[in-house]
Order: C-alpha cells, then sequence, then structure tokens
C-alpha cells in the first residue's frame, strides 16, 4: 500500500511530459473554418421563430375575422 502512492505519483508524472501534443487534425480550409458549429440552443431559437411566425399568422386572422363580424353588424 505504502509503494502504490509513490509509484502513482511517478506514472503521473511520467505521463505529463514536456514535449508538446501532437495535432490530431491537418490545417482546415479557409471555408472549413468559417462556417458555424451548431448548439444545443439552435433548435431552440428556431422553434422560437416558428412559434412566433404561427403568433403572427393568428393574430392577422384574428383580425381578419373581427373585421369581418363588425362589417356584418352594421
Amino acid at each position: 500500500m505504502k509503494a502504490t502512492l509513490p509509484l502513482l505519483c511517478l506514472l503521473t508524472l511520467a505521463a505529463c511530459s514536456g514535449k508538446p501534443p501532437t495535432p490530431t487534425a491537418a490545417a482546415q480550409p479557409a471555408a472549413a473554418a468559417s462556417s458555424r458549429v451548431a448548439t444545443p440552443w439552435d433548435a431552440m431559437k428556431a422553434d422560437e421563430q416558428r412559434a412566433k411566425d404561427v403568433q403572427k399568422i393568428v393574430d392577422k386572422q384574428a383580425a381578419d375575422q373581427r373585421k369581418q363580424i363588425e362589417a356584418q353588424t352594421q
């Protein structure tokens, strides 16, 4: 048990050597680098915009119906 702690420290220090990490991907083209990365909020924003658009349609239909009712009552 006493030997495991120094061994664990030695292995940790050996894993954190001074050499820099190797790059995992080559340089990306400019078009790919400028593309937007999707986030979890994108779907929520799209749903929110869709709801606003539907609300506009409903409001317009309600206003048209009010106008028709007023025209009939006169």
